[in-house]
């Protein structure tokens, strides 16, 4: 038993099987854990190996990563009952990457990833509930159920993007923006193991690394671009370090605090140095999207062996249990509640009605000064929507 900092009691009792310490704290508002050391590349220091959680924070990142576990799974539900269509792609397996991301920078800080969004979405502020309207083609979306699955949008928040890695150059002058208003705000651009290989993604690379611009690039490493192994499709799986000239991190991405510590250290480089890139080593349970089974490319026993064995919700809260952070009874009425609030969620989402005809032309533009412009149909719109 040691004493730390005066108040806290750690207790380290050392795992076997995997050579790593579990910080059992027996103060019940805050626990210390370690974290995956963090692979560098072109960095002399990185990321702290240790991450200090209170208990309201840890409750707030559990419920997180709950709420949008099962928003997906009811819309993997709604999907098969043909509420949804078109695409929808799910983003179960992944949640502690947005969690922990979204929980190290501000609410000021801009965001814009790929299609695989609903998570995204869902942390930056949208209630479940338009996510799910958006989902289903209603009013009540964040983009008035005209954008679905991929096109969902928010304040600081640049959406999803239908067009393989489209949205890192777009993310380097969204970070150009905070550097030209020298605002101390960061972009993060988020993209796929796929989306690594494409052109556009280097020329962001070069662009943002001559500016210095204040940029977070995220490879969300899931394993699988849309049906193909990351070892079938690129020559090099070291995400993490294809910036070349731009530094990088390879993190474990099914730990929700290791994200978390990634991001700060990563925030506070980019607003000092630069673009910087984080590979997130993580894992999608669902197929590319709902037209994949996920099972042609993959063995049902893997995604198995993934889900018991590395699952982040399941995985932290086992952590917090174990560090007397909160009770299993606890743990249970949390699940409930979640549960009961995704039914309503999807209740009030299912109550909305599809956007009027009218609307097929609007919301081109986002502008504090009306402007008449040519719409879609056959009416003109007038657009002052300074608050969209």
């Amino acid at each position: 038993m040691a004493l730390r900092a005066g108040t806290k009691f750690l207790y380290k009792r050392k795992i076997q099987q995997c050579g790593a310490f579990l910080c059992l704290s027996r103060n019940a508002s805050e626990a210390t854990f370690p974290v995956q050391e963090f692979s560098l590349h072109n960095l002399d220091h990185g990321p702290a190996v240790e991450a200090t959680v209170t208990r309201d924070d840890a409750l707030k990142y559990y419920r997180e990563m709950q709420t949008i576990r099962r928003m997906e799974l009811k819309a993997d539900q709604l999907y098969k009952q043909k509420v949804i269509r078109g695409f929808c792609h799910l983003y179960d397996g992944q949640e502690a990457c947005c969690v922990g991301i979204e929980n190290a920078i501000a609410d000021t800080d801009d965001v814009i990833t790929a299609y695989r969004a609903h998570g995204w979405t869902y942390v930056r502020g949208v209630p479940v509930s338009q996510v799910l309207a958006e989902l289903f083609g209603r009013k009540l979306g964040c983009a008035k159920g005209k954008g679905g699955s991929m096109h969902m949008y928010h304040h600081n928040f640049y959406g999803g993007n239908g067009i393989v890695g489209a949205q890192v150059p777009l993310g380097a002058g969204v970070a150009f923006a905070h550097k030209y208003r020298n605002d101390g705000g960061i972009c993060v651009a988020c993209y796929g193991d796929g989306a690594a290989n494409q052109g556009q993604v280097y020329e962001a690379f070069n662009m943002s690394k001559l500016w210095d611009l204040p940029v977070v690039y995220v490879c969300e490493n899931n394993k699988y671009a849309m049906g193909t192994a990351v070892e079938r499709a690129s020559a090099s799986t070291s995400y993490y370090t294809r910036g070349d000239y731009v530094p990088g991190i390879r993190v474990d991405g099914m730990d929700v605090l290791a994200v978390r510590e990634a991001t700060k250290f990563a925030k506070a480089h980019a607003v000092e140095k630069g673009p910087i890139i984080m590979e997130l080593v993580t894992y999608r349970y669902h197929g590319h999207s709902m037209s994949d089974p996920g099972t042609s490319y993959r063995t049902r026993d893997e995604v198995k062996e993934v889900r018991n064995r590395l699952d982040p919700i399941t995985s932290f809260r086992d952590k917090l249990v174990d560090a007397e952070l909160v009770t299993k009874d606890e743990i249970k009425a949390i699940d409930k509640e979640i549960k009961e609030h995704i039914e309503k969620e999807t209740a009030l989402a299912l109550e909305s009605t599809e956007p009027d005809l009218s609307e097929l032309g609007s919301d081109v533009y986002k502008t504090d000064v009306p402007i008449i412009m040519r719409s879609a149909n056959k009416f003109k719109s007038i657009v002052n929507l300074p608050n969209m």
